[in-house]
Order: structure tokens, then C-alpha cells, then sequence
């Protein structure tokens, strides 16, 4: 089996979770750093044995380095784009953190390059290696649900809640994210959904701040915000199941909830992070008589999401990888929930 050179760009805090997934695999080597911070390029660089020749501050050049097999980018979303339209004009393969682009006209120009130049191409959306939620597709598309009808899909978190006091940081800036609740967390959900059932025909949504204010850490000087920290929207898929979806930064109480019901003619499932190697499964054993069961998730689910890179790696990709058309349909369906809550109406997919 090949070992993998990687050259890693962004080194902030959630380069460290790759680090260590990458590690666990024992096939990939980082051999090349990119940061615009000196002092991080420094220190990671020291901490990893990078020699100074190999730490670029332009990832433009880490790409075209020829001694890195494959990218992988932890940034911020405004620089999401510019990466991987670098790695289709350099033939370069990638795995990127969502949300694929800030934008979606900037999702629409890389799909134009995409078509003209082909790349192996992974998006970040890393819950499809939720356990839990991977053995729920597994009975969904088995039919253990008869025909399923509706589901339920919500991603909440606390960390932006008026007790805790957040700070203005990057992720309220508009001019970097693009949007706020809906791109960090809601672009799991639609993931998730896809994920799940296929493509999605039309939405209605509404998007919020709830916080309309928050104070610069060095000055304490009052901002503004400009993009959501709340999102409901409510959709049809590509089989008529209809779902109903919500996204909070600011749900007191919730650390990284995020979890799905399905409902089917013969039963319920639910899944969630929070306890990702079990589900539960609510069905009729005898007419009239409900079973709720709390299953284990069978080995053969708990799949890594850098082990599923290797296989794009490898040539032979399952098909369960977030590939770079579900980083570009996911940008699509996001803003047809921006389109959406502005207009206030549904939007056709």
C-alpha cells in the first residue's frame, strides 16, 4: 500500500484534529506546511521536522511543490475557493474543509474549471463517519423503514449563547465566512440529507441573528454582525420525504448535538453525535406492540473519514466520500436557503 506525502495548509486549531486523524491512519507523511502566521509556520514546522524550505506562507507554492502527493486545507472560508482552484489547475488531489466555497458564484466558476480539469477531490463533511449515522443509511436503503415519510435533522451548539459572552472573532465576519450558522453547521444538515436521501427539490427557510452585537477582544468596541448565528428551513428530497431542519450556535446546553430522526411506515430511527456508536430503533414486533431499541452499530460502519480519503487516493473511492460535486451541490442548496429566507419564499431546487 503507497504512503502518502501531504502538504497541509492552514495551521490554526483545527489542523491539530487532522494531524492527529492522519496520524492514526499510518499512511500519510506532512511534508510541507502553509500559514500566513510566521510564528505558526515556525512552531508547527519545528514540532512536525519540516525544513525551513518546505514551510511556504503561499500556499500556491506548497501546491506546485513536486515532493506532495496530495493537499490538505484547514482554513478559513474565503481562502476555500482560491485552494482548490490551485489544486484543479495544478492536477493537485485534495481534501478541504467545508463549506466548499463563501460563496456560491465561486462554487459555480470552480465547477467550470472542475469539468475542463478533473481532480480527486474531497470535501470535509466529516459526519458521514458518524457511526450512528452511517448504519442509519445503511437501514434506510435496505428498507428496514418501509417507505420513509418525513425526517427531522438538527445541529446545535452553545458556544455563541448570550452567558457566554463570545467575542467578535472571525467567524462573524461576514467578509470571511459568508454566512454564519448556515455554513458551519447548517452545510452538515444538507450534507447530512444528501447523505441520507438523495438530492433535495425545494425549501423554505428562515436565517437570524439573535446576537446582534459583540465586542472586539482587544478594545471591547461594539460590532455589529452580519450574518446568522440561528437557521430553520423546512424541504422536499428527490423520493418526497419532507424534513424539517434547524441550526443554533446559540442552544444553551447543547455541545455538539447533531442528530437526525427518520420516519418510516414501519419504524423510527434516531441518531446522534452525542452517542455515535448506538442508535435507537422504535418498531412494531407484533401488531400493536412497540419495541424501542437502543442498537449497537456493527464494526463494518465505523469507517474513518481519512481512511476513506486513502481510497480516493488509491483509485478505487467508496461511495460513501463527500467528493468534490457534493462540496459544489451543498454550496448550491445554501444559498437557495439565502435566496429563501431574503425573499421570503420557496425556492426550487
Amino acid at each position: 500500500m503507497n504512503n502518502y506525502r501531504i502538504g497541509l495548509i492552514g495551521l490554526g486549531g483545527m489542523a491539530h484534529s487532522h494531524m492527529r486523524w492522519m496520524e492514526e491512519e499510518g499512511r500519510y507523511t506532512i511534508v510541507a506546511i502553509s500559514d500566513v502566521n510566521e510564528a505558526a509556520l515556525t512552531e508547527r514546522g519545528e514540532q512536525l521536522g519540516i525544513p525551513a524550505g518546505k514551510r511556504y506562507r503561499d500556499f500556491e507554492r506548497l501546491i506546485a511543490d513536486s515532493d506532495v502527493d496530495a493537499v490538505v486545507s484547514v482554513t478559513p472560508n474565503n481562502v476555500h475557493a482560491a485552494i482548490v482552484r490551485a489544486c484543479l489547475l495544478a492536477g493537485m488531489p485534495f481534501l478541504a474543509e467545508k463549506p466548499f466555497t463563501r460563496l456560491f458564484e465561486e462554487a459555480a466558476e470552480l465547477l467550470t474549471l472542475y469539468e475542463q480539469r478533473p481532480v480527486n477531490g474531497m470535501v470535509g463533511f466529516s459526519y458521514r463517519y458518524t457511526p450512528a449515522f452511517r448504519y442509519a443509511r445503511e437501514l434506510v436503503r435496505e428498507g428496514k423503514l418501509g417507505a420513509v415519510r418525513s425526517f427531522s435533522i438538527q445541529y446545535l451548539q452553545s458556544w455563541g449563547a448570550v452567558p457566554n459572552h463570545t467575542p467578535y472573532i472571525w467567524r462573524f465576519n461576514k467578509d470571511i465566512t459568508g454566512t454564519g450558522t448556515l455554513g458551519d453547521l447548517g452545510s452538515h444538515m444538507i450534507d447530512m440529507a444528501r447523505f441520507l436521501f438523495g438530492e433535495f427539490k425545494e425549501l423554505s427557510a428562515q436565517m437570524r441573528t439573535l446576537v446582534p452585537e459583540r465586542p472586539v477582544p482587544a478594545t471591547g468596541r461594539m460590532v455589529k454582525i452580519e450574518v446568522d448565528d440561528f437557521v430553520s428551513f423546512q424541504a422536499r428530497m428527490e423520493g418526497d420525504e419532507v424534513g424539517i431542519f434547524q441550526s443554533s450556535r446559540n442552544a444553551i446546553g447543547s455541545g455538539n448535538q447533531h442528530e437526525v430522526s427518520i420516519y418510516g411506515d414501519t419504524g423510527t430511527l434516531h441518531a446522534s453525535t452525542l452517542n455515535p456508536d448506538q442508535l435507537i430503533w422504535i418498531r412494531e414486533e407484533a401488531p400493536g406492540q412497540l419495541v424501542k431499541a437502543v442498537i449497537d452499530v456493527p464494526e463494518r460502519c465505523k469507517v474513518s473519514q481519512y481512511g476513506d480519503f486513502l481510497t480516493l487516493l488509491d483509485g478505487a473511492a467508496s461511495d460513501s466520500l463527500p467528493s468534490f460535486m457534493d462540496g459544489y451541490r451543498n454550496q448550491q442548496i445554501m444559498d437557495a436557503v439565502i435566496r429563501s429566507s431574503t425573499e421570503k419564499r420557496t425556492i426550487r431546487l
